[in-house]
């Protein structure tokens, strides 16, 4: 078994309310501490199937434009996705088996393109609207019982598994491939950086609380019990565990690196860019109406994040 890291947006940042406001709040952190941040999302090359997780932002969405207030910041474009998954030698038709951990569109953004894979997902979010339109996709139900200390899983290939995950989405689920010995985690939003997971935090996004609480602390015990090289989407961190098969200790936290970040007035193009999700608030499409001039309980179509999620373009 391969597995690889498909790396498409790099240089990014996630300040500390973000990442850890979400029980205790916000406010209580320091917004002038900011981790490092990125996009990448993974393959997994069993020899019989290649299987994606999750597929990355679409096509011609555009980067963000942070300041001094923005509280994330998903990174500069390294390349599109699609450019990012054929420099690892891959075509879209070899691949087999898409295992999509949640909606939104940073994670199935070019599900589309890879025409011969079915895609396995949270029968719960089967639904979004994202997702309208793709006729492969495989409702997950979570039969196959309890994986270790997580209650519903679903075995995809040998040694590889999709489990329930609830809480940052509704269907939210993670991935656990076994290989030589170890348990390689592929996670999406439980944490958007390994800090958080070392502290015992909670990020301010989620759709169920309680959910999101018994889910990070099933992935602590977890880790906890198992040699676990543990892989995000949004810290370099995931990749550099990937690249030196580095089991995470909880007790023994990898020194934190912190971004340097460049706030550097790029020119906006009066669009803004929730980064959460990946919606695109484009004022041509709204009458004219300036995302500035919205009213401050407006929140993001898709995924009802607030406006502070949001990023100029």
């Amino acid at each position: 078994m391969e597995i690889k890291a498909v790396k498409f947006r790099a240089d990014g940042f996630y300040a500390q309310p973000f990442v850890f406001g979400g029980e205790e709040g916000a406010e209580n952190f320091d917004p002038t501490v900011r981790y490092r941040g990125s996009l990448q999302n993974y393959l997994i090359d069993t020899g019989d199937d290649v299987i994606l997780v999750d597929t990355g932002l679409p096509a011609g969405t555009p980067e963000e434009v942070p300041d001094e207030t923005s509280l994330l910041y998903t990174g500069k474009d390294i390349s599109t996705y699609m450019d990012a998954f054929a420099a690892l030698g891959y075509k879209p038709e070899q691949v087999t088996k898409i295992l999509l951990t949640h909606k939104h569109g940073d994670h199935s953004g070019e599900l589309r393109s890879f025409p011969n894979a079915k895609i396995y997902m949270s029968e719960e979010e089967t639904s979004a609207d994202e997702l309208q339109g793709i006729e492969n996709i495989v409702p997950v139900s979570f039969t196959d019982g309890a994986y270790y200390n997580f209650p519903e899983s679903q075995k995809i290939a040998e040694g590889i598994y999709l489990i329930k995950a609830k809480g940052h989405t509704n269907g939210n689920s993670l991935v656990i491939a076994e290989e030589g010995g170890l348990f390689y985690m592929f996670e999406a939003d439980i944490t958007y950086v390994d800090e958080a997971l070392y502290e015992n935090k909670l990020s301010v996004v989620f759709d169920d609380l309680p959910a999101a609480r018994e889910t990070f602390d099933r992935v602590r015990e977890f880790v906890r019990n198992h040699p676990t090289v543990y892989m995000g989407t949004h810290t370099p961190q995931g990749y550099e565990n990937l690249e030196a098969k580095r089991v995470m200790d909880l007790d023994n936290p990898v020194p934190t690196v912190f971004a340097e970040v460049d706030f550097s007035k790029a020119e906006a193009s009066g669009k803004y860019v929730c980064s959460i999700c990946g919606y695109v608030y484009d004022p041509a499409e709204h009458d004219g109406a300036r995302f500035e001039d919205l009213p401050e309980d407006w929140t993001c179509p898709r995924c009802k994040q607030s406006k502070e999620k949001f990023n100029k373009a």
